[in-house]
């Protein structure tokens, strides 16, 4: 350029001394002329032959991010991105004063160019040259477009020239809305938003469609220099001066009024950002979900591959669920719990409604990112419905009598003697009242008749998924002795509510590509029959009876429904670590757990009932409120012919002579009674335990003929011999002849 102002002025001076000169000036210039198109043919030619073609830019395959919406596709979750957080849609669905804004910020003549502004490069490299800034840039929007798709974006001569020998092509290959549509969702805005669907949600929280005109002014300032006019950055009123820059410009070309430049200036726009964390509802749920699609299409894809996941979540409900989990645990404060979790499923398709996984997944000193809906934790006596199902499967009947009474499950050497919440025994009860009550001496002995194994393998199959290592396990397993996932808890109970049919839980409605291909979706299904419907009733029967659980829990707790029936099981685990309630309609399966992530004991008398139970009774009152009210089957009365499964105190009937020596005791008449007045006939009732009576493994077969064959027959009837004495029962074969001390 110096060399060329310095040639014209040399034969400017030559040509003051000769006649010819403006001939000479003018021949001067043509050849300059056709030099300077023949180098830039030369120029051109050169470059063009390596360039990437532009024809299939808006057929790349672009980074996006993928979007995890709730069950109706209205409620936008999460978007899972790397780097860069990007969701690509059309031209119509951003807003014409959005498409204004950019045109007013970046290239006002974009409609009337053809991909350069020659005279703005020229300007920009005369003022480059001269080391002043010049307030407008070079590139168009078409060059902008190329310099963030196609080309790398080193600032050198030849990608300039590349620049615009692509940004030519590319205007005679797509229109000028084809063109402002890639662009617009191409564009970076700064904190990882690409595009300005990105954009609008990242920094408004809604889609680009819906942007007010302060709003599209501000986005469409951004990117000229995204970091500098972040509005989380530190200069705000550079930005907001970059607004009103663009909003003068608006006007200026016709786009809007005066007035309403006026008026978006005045509106609070910054007020409206949103605040700078990660934007996500639901975030427990989120990551469970996104753990999934990880698992199955790998980071990359769910990161980059613009996928959009509906997934099973009710908004509503969810809703309820974090409200009534943070407002229980501060009323948990003075039982010293400071988490609790709740799942809920719909049980007749194994679709996850609702998942809290801690109190607030931000807050860092009771780890609340952790998904305790996930982890293994005791469960208490919220296990035992499992256990007695088992047994009926094997014949036992709801009415089948065992005795609640001290026993020794144990040896000499190792005892093992569980106690009641209460301390106290019940004597003689009925597997349904046990149950109800959650009487623990009972479910031990109902394990052990049912079989550990085979309580297992129920569980399993009605969905708990740990329990794996069977060799852990003994008879304390129906007390909590095991581990369970809340969710498994919960999907597991809603084996109960559906009749015995099993549906896996699910999370996903329906996953589609970026081009919005069906990857997958739900289909639903009949199911898996693990359970028979007769044994699921009683159960049911068992659990939503107000009146049975009154004796322990009172009739008015938190788990009395006088509206519709609700069947519910509460547990707590030793030194109150864990405070479990899981409950089912048959149309809604809900669970809490309650108590403290790092497994510190909570306050004595934390149980299941006052800290779990208050938390899953409101969102049971407020999820329900507006679903239909459904019945569980009828329970059948079952009869086997057998006393102790049907109900009786089954005994031996049996008449010997006896002597009175007191008040209701008697001795084995013999020569020591002192008058014949002292004898008499008298009948016993000779009580045993089940034990005696049935084979453990075929309760409705005969009786044993050896039942001290039985490792646990001794003990089982040594306590039932206790609790006999002194009462109408009695064990005969105990009975010691007359002593003459007796009298």
């Amino acid at each position: 350029m110096k060399n060329l102002v310095d040639n014209t002025k040399e034969a400017l001076k030559k040509g003051k001394k000769k006649r010819s000169w403006p001939r000479r000036i003018l021949k001067f210039f043509i050849w300059c002329a056709v030099a300077g198109l023949l180098f830039a043919i030369g120029i051109f030619a050169y470059y063009a032959k390596d360039l990437p073609s532009p024809g299939k830019l808006n057929k790349r395959q672009v980074v996006e991010s993928t979007k995890i919406y709730d069950r109706t596709g209205e409620y936008l979750l999460y978007e899972i991105h790397g780097e860069e957080k990007r969701t690509s849609i059309p031209l119509k669905d951003m807003s014409e004063i959005v498409r204004a804004a950019t045109i007013a910020a970046e290239d006002q003549t974009f409609y009337q160019h053809y991909g350069v502004q020659f005279k703005a490069i020229a300007r920009a490299a005369i003022y480059d040259l001269l080391g002043r800034k010049v307030s407008q840039g070079g590139s168009t929007i078409t060059q902008q477009l190329i310099k963030n798709t196609v080309l790398t974006p080193e600032r050198t001569f030849t990608r300039k020239v590349k620049e615009v020998i692509l940004s030519v092509e590319l205007e005679q290959r797509f229109s000028k809305d084809e063109i402002l549509e890639m662009y617009l969702n191409e564009i970076p805005y700064g904190s990882n938003a690409y595009g300005i669907q990105a954009a609008a949600q990242t920094f408004f929280g809604k889609d680009a469609k819906d942007l007010k005109l302060a709003e599209s002014a501000l986005l469409a300032s951004l990117p000229k220099a995204p970091t500098y006019y972040s509005p989380y950055g530190s200069h705000l009123d550079e930005l907001k001066g970059r607004q009103e820059y663009v909003l003068d410009q608006m006007q200026k070309m016709g786009y809007i009024t005066s007035n309403q430049a006026a008026s978006a200036k005045e509106f609070d726009v910054l007020a409206e950002i949103k605040p700078f964390q990660e934007s996500i509802q639901a975030p427990h749920f989120v990551m469970y979900v996104k753990e999934q699609l990880v698992n199955k299409y790998g980071e990359k894809q769910v990161e980059e591959g613009g996928m959009k996941v509906y997934t099973t979540l009710d908004w509503g409900k969810q809703q309820i669920a974090e409200e009534t989990v943070k407002k229980g645990v501060a009323a948990n404060t003075k039982y010293r719990a400071t988490n609790a979790a709740l799942t809920a499923i719909d049980p007749k398709t194994g679709q996850i409604l609702a998942m809290v996984g801690s109190r607030d997944y931000f807050d860092k000193s009771i780890d609340g990112n952790v998904n305790v809906a996930v982890r293994d934790r005791q469960p208490g006596s919220s296990f035992k419905p499992y256990v007695y199902a088992t047994a009926f499967k094997k014949g036992y009947t709801p009415n089948t009598v065992i005795f609640d009474v001290e026993t020794n499950f144990g040896t000499k050497d190792q005892p093992y003697t569980p106690q009641n919440y209460s301390n106290k025994f019940s004597g003689p009860v009925k597997m349904r009242e046990a149950l109800a009550r959650s009487l623990n001496i009972p479910a031990v002995k109902t394990l052990y008749l049912a079989g550990v194994d085979n309580s297992i393998n129920t569980a399993q199959s009605m969905g708990i998924t740990t329990l794996k290592n069977r060799g852990r396990y003994g008879l304390a397993l129906v007390l909590g002795g095991g581990e369970v996932k809340l969710i498994d808890h919960v999907s597991a109970f809603g084996t109960f509510a559906t009749n015995g049919i099993r549906h896996d839980k699910t999370a996903i409605l329906k996953i589609t590509d970026s081009r919005n291909n069906v990857l997958e979706e739900y289909k639903s299904s009949p199911g898996e029959k693990v359970l028979d419907q007769d044994i699921c009733a009683q159960i049911d029967a068992i659990l939503s009876d107000n009146s049975l659980r009154s004796p322990v829990f009172g009739s008015n707790s938190p788990l009395r429904f006088d509206s519709r029936p609700v069947a519910v099981k509460t547990g707590t685990t030793n030194e109150w670590r864990d405070a479990w309630t899981v409950g089912y309609t048959p149309n809604l399966v809900a669970g809490v757990w309650a108590g403290n992530n790092n497994n510190a004991p909570m306050a004595a008398g934390a149980d299941g009932v006052y800290v779990a139970a208050p938390i899953w009774r409101e969102f049971m009152d407020k999820a329900l409120a507006n679903m239909a009210i459904e019945r569980f089957p009828e329970a059948k009365e079952i009869k086997t012919g057998k006393a102790v499964l049907d109900g009786t105190i089954q005994g031996e009937e049996k008449e010997v002579t006896v002597c009175k020596i007191g008040d209701g005791k008697y001795c084995l008449a013999n020569d020591n009674c002192p008058s014949e007045k002292k004898k008499r006939k008298k009948k016993f009732f000779s009580a045993h335990s089940i034990l005696y009576w049935v084979d453990k493994d075929n309760p409705r077969g005969d009786v044993p003929k050896q039942p001290q064959k039985d490792p646990l027959f001794t003990a089982w009837e040594k306590g039932v011999v206790k609790w006999a004495e002194g009462k109408e029962f009695d064990v005969q074969e105990n009975m010691e002849e007359c002593k003459s001390s007796d009298f």
